[in-house]
């Protein structure tokens, strides 16, 4: 059975279709067909220091950026809530 072509997007049809067999949203299977194996998807890019260790100037200009309502009246620990449940 020749596999289906998900255009130019998806870079290895045959995972994707497999992993879409077993469940996984058309994104997340996308996103790991295109970097080539399951273990090497779930890798963090980077280094980002928690929220705690954030000024809270810094957690009020997260959230204006991100648009939470409210952020001028919130403490700090609240911004961080309000920013991990965004």
């Amino acid at each position: 059975m020749p596999r289906k072509d998900h255009g130019p997007s998806v870079k290895d049809d045959r995972q994707y279709e497999a992993l879409r067999r077993e469940g996984m949203s058309k994104e997340k299977a996308a996103r790991i067909a295109n970097v080539g194996s399951r273990s090497s998807a779930g890798r963090k890019g980077g280094k980002v220091s928690r929220y705690e260790d954030w000024s809270r100037q810094d957690l009020y200009d997260k959230a204006k950026e991100v648009g939470i309502e409210g952020r001028s009246n919130m403490s700090k620990d609240e911004l961080i809530n309000a920013l991990r449940h965004h």
